[in-house]
């Protein structure tokens, strides 16, 4: 949907991340993370493509933790090809339909065999989720903070990590004291 931004403000967000990896991909594959982008990368402009298909080349074998690069990536079209992944496989006998479960769907996203966030960070007091990560942000914590992206500090993310340490996972149950 970013797409839908002036021509311009395009270019210098994929620029950005050209002269982003370029720069840090040393430093990344130093720290043992692994580059991955998630989204449908095969309709970015062909230098930026190149540019993260290099990062995640070089960095795919790295076991540290990984850097989830959101680009052209809405949930919904995430969804659908989810969706027509596992009916392709329905159709070739592969899937039986009563077998499809979490499980199956989870394997089949973007994010297959990573972990479900546990904390999402939303600047800007914006309180949506834009058509991000609907299938994983289920059961995540929501930290909403009226500071603007390119304001945010350290400071901010020592604040949403204290607020999350007191909080407590019901991952959809009760809480302990209602019980």
């Amino acid at each position: 949907e970013n797409w839908k931004r002036p021509q311009e403000e395009v270019n210098t967000l994929m620029d950005l991340l050209i002269e982003y990896l370029q720069k840090e991909i040393d430093e990344l594959y130093a720290n043992n993370v692994r580059v991955k982008a998630i989204g449908q990368i095969e309709k970015l402009p062909e230098t930026a493509r190149r540019c993260v298909l290099m990062a995640w080349e070089r960095s795919r074998n790295n076991q540290g933790l990984t850097l989830n690069l959101a680009l052209n990536y809405g949930s919904r079209a995430e969804l659908v090809e989810t969706i027509q992944l596992i009916a392709e496989k329905v159709a070739r006998r592969e899937l039986a339909p009563q077998d499809i479960d979490e499980g199956v769907i989870s394997s089949c996203l973007y994010t297959a065999g990573q972990s479900d966030p546990d904390l999402l960070i939303r600047p800007s007091g914006d309180c949506r989720l834009s058509n991000f990560l609907l299938w994983q942000l289920a059961y995540t914590e929501f930290w909403l903070t009226p500071v603007m992206w390119p304001d945010f500090r350290r400071i901010h993310l020592l604040q949403a990590f204290l607020d999350y340490q007191r909080r407590e996972r019901r991952f959809g149950g009760l809480s302990h004291e209602g019980w």
